[in-house]
């Protein structure tokens, strides 16, 4: 009974969200903006712009682990880190393109995803994290240029 009463309680936004967005979508384009839920679509539309910039925030992690252990293991470097290396500048890229208001972001944020990838490397490298340099040995132009490998 407790369930049934909570289900009866949730909003619309809170009982189904695909149904929800399909209904605020139908309002819109109806031009019935009094009855749109305006809170919880302003927080949606708030909601794509961070979801663009976590995207950029995992994709340059995940480059920067494959940089570091191309710079640090020659004799480690495969095709395989070569290609993750170009997906992951491909996708940010994509991002860059559909938001190009976050084109600086990658910058703003290279120090802190470093942070994250210099222990991930040394894991997954099995090296030891001292023999990482603590500040990012690439810029964020290298980080991001398609042709940029590290020697």
């Amino acid at each position: 009974m407790n369930k049934i009463f909570r289900l009866s309680q949730l909003t619309p936004y809170e009982a189904d969200y695909a149904q929800w967005c399909a209904e605020q979508g139908a309002l819109l384009r109806e031009g019935r903006l009094a009855d749109l839920d305006r809170k919880n679509l302003a927080e949606e539309i708030e909601s794509l712009g961070r979801s663009d910039k976590r995207e950029i925030e995992h994709r340059l992690k995940v480059l920067l682990v494959h940089l570091i252990k191309y710079k640090l293991q020659p004799k480690g470097r495969s095709g395989s880190w070569r290609a993750t290396v170009k997906e992951q500048r491909f996708r940010i890229a994509k991002v860059l393109r559909e938001s190009p208001s976050l084109r600086d972001y990658p910058a703003e944020v290279l120090a802190e995803e470093y942070s994250f990838a210099r222990p991930e490397a040394a894991m997954e490298a099995n090296l030891d994290e001292a023999l990482i340099p603590e500040d990012p040995p690439f810029t964020a132009e290298q980080v991001l240029d398609q042709t940029f490998l590290p020697d």
